[in-house]
């Protein structure tokens, strides 16, 4: 059995983080789920989740081509998402946010990628 992409709590944040960002509150949100792909370089580093429907991510996404950037993606298509080695996408089960979104945002377009 796969890990799910956010647990209980993470997901409460995300909506709630949604429900700000909906309300066109001016916050930086502080990124709350890191998602990867163990067998290539993407990486999802997500603040919000869209209230209106519950699936759609709002966050810092890099497909490991060296350009980072603010998006959205939904959570049940990167569900389904494998890698070349046949992996899922997986939770960072370690990942504590150490700096607001738009920080992340400078560092991965300075660097070409999201920094850990």
């Amino acid at each position: 059995m796969t890990q799910p992409l956010a647990t209980v709590d993470e997901r409460a944040q995300l909506l709630a983080n949604g429900a700000a960002r909906a309300a066109e509150q001016s916050i930086d949100l502080i990124p709350v789920v890191r998602l990867f792909t163990p067998d290539a370089h993407a990486t999802w580093l997500l603040a919000a989740l869209d209230p209106a429907d519950g699936d759609t991510a709002w966050g810092l996404i890099d497909l490991g081509i060296g350009m980072p950037e603010l998006g959205t993606v939904k959570l049940s298509d990167l569900a389904v998402i494998v890698g070349p080695r046949r992996r899922p996408i997986q939770r960072d089960l370690y990942f504590r946010a150490s700096r607001p979104l738009s920080e992340y945002i400078r560092l991965a377009q300075a660097d070409g990628s999201i920094p850990d």
